[in-house]
């Protein structure tokens, strides 16, 4: 439709609304997901600055139905009263305005009125309009007749003069001063790749933006990129929150260290599998990569725990290190696959608007995937490195037969 529409209507800009109330919701009123604001007081400026950037954003790959929402050669009459030849008969210039508007577009803009059906209870609309065939020209237009408060009617033509001309076709404002917008959206491209490029080409053209402007990229991205902020940091404040939670139960800042060690092979499987994959980066799989902490996390408990059970027996962190990954092996291996199996619906995307959810499953099992592997040969290595100088107390001490003195 987009190729096939502008060759069938040459010089005709089309656009395409987003039909769910999702996207309607997260445009925030926008009739795009892509929305450039160009505001100002100086509109001349603004509107060739604005249409310097459109011409640079449409050379954007994956970005379609690029247009500046407000329209300067907006054709149009300018009606100019002769405030003396007016004031002479009687007639000011709201009484010109209301009389042309009653006849273009009906009394219902000046003077609504309703007739009340006694039958049924119901008020309908009385409208008064000039038929629009009667309305052909500029002739048609200067023989309406205007009345003042005196109720004498007189010919527009001989109060006014009336222009043709070009004009705005919508005047829009954003904190009282005047804007262009540039609606655009994506087509074959995830929308923060798209963002990203609209942003270095607003940082370039930045010395040519008109003093006393600013350019502010709203709509769909500004909410992209608040929630992307917000589970950044609330990422940044899980691991921290975990690492402070581990130390209270363990008393131990080393031991902490030790567990969260896992993490960041946790995040770098969640870039590979998003990477392999081909997924971008959403708000989904923010929310599988926190999800995957939280797993990750546990099983290293699972290891480090029974390694401090073991050190305190053998007083060697070595053989401590080797014995927790041996026996945890098992019960780590089977909640990670209990976990990644029960993701892979979700990961793979099957039925309908199952590829909302999609990068969720893939960032858990990346995670855990990378994750596992941490737990059960480096987290155990970090433990030995960490512990190589501690031994264990006297009253737990193997004898030699191999049994250990209780007391």
């Amino acid at each position: 439709m987009r190729r096939l529409l502008p060759r069938a209507y040459p010089g005709v800009t089309f656009s395409f609304l987003p039909a769910d109330i999702i996207s309607q919701i997260l445009n925030f009123g926008s009739p795009a997901p892509i929305d450039i604001q160009v505001a100002g007081p100086n509109q001349g400026g603004n509107y060739a600055y604005a249409s310097q950037l459109l011409r640079k954003v449409q050379l954007i790959p994956g970005i379609a139905d690029t247009r500046i929402q407000q329209a300067t050669t907006y054709p149009q009459f300018t009606v100019s009263v002769d405030r003396t030849r007016a004031a002479e008969l009687g007639i000011t210039e709201g009484d010109v305005t209301n009389s042309v508007v009653a006849n273009l577009s009906g009394t219902s803009q000046v003077a609504p009125t309703y007739w009340l059906n006694p039958r049924n209870g119901v008020s309908y609309a009385v409208v008064a309009q000039t038929p629009q065939y009667r309305m052909t020209s500029l002739n048609d237009l200067g023989n309406l007749m205007v009345t003042g408060k005196t109720g004498e009617a007189q010919i527009l033509g001989g109060l006014a003069t009336i222009k043709r001309g070009v004009g705005n076709a919508v005047v829009s404002h954003y904190n009282i001063e005047p804007l262009f917008d540039i609606y655009a959206t994506t087509q074959g491209r995830d929308l923060g790749a798209v963002a990203a490029q609209i942003n270095s080409i607003v940082h370039q053209t930045a010395k040519e933006v008109p003093k006393g402007s600013q350019v502010t990229v709203r709509g769909q991205v500004q909410t992209m990129n608040s929630a992307f902020m917000g589970l950044g940091l609330g990422l940044i404040a899980a691991i921290v929150l975990i690492y402070l939670l581990i130390v209270v139960n363990f008393h131990s800042w080393s031991d902490a260290f030790v567990i969260v060690t896992a993490l960041p092979a946790a995040l770098a499987g969640i870039v590979w599998m998003l990477f392999i994959t081909h997924t971008p980066l959403s708000v989904p799989a923010l929310t599988g990569a926190i999800l995957c902490m939280g797993v990750a996390t546990a099983n290293s408990i699972l290891v480090v725990t029974f390694a401090r059970e073991r050190l305190a027996i053998t007083g060697n962190a070595l053989v401590a290190a080797m014995e927790a990954g041996f026996t945890r092996f098992r019960p780590v291996l089977m909640t990670a696959l209990a976990m990644i199996i029960g993701m892979l619906p979700m990961a793979l995307g099957l039925g309908d608007g199952g590829e909302q959810n999609a990068p969720l499953g893939r960032a858990v099992i990346g995670g855990l995937m990378c994750a596992t592997i941490a737990t059960l040969l480096f987290v155990p290595v970090v433990f030995s490195l960490v512990h190589r100088n501690d031994k264990a107390p006297e009253d737990h001490k193997l004898s030699g037969s191999g049994e250990s003195h209780v007391h």
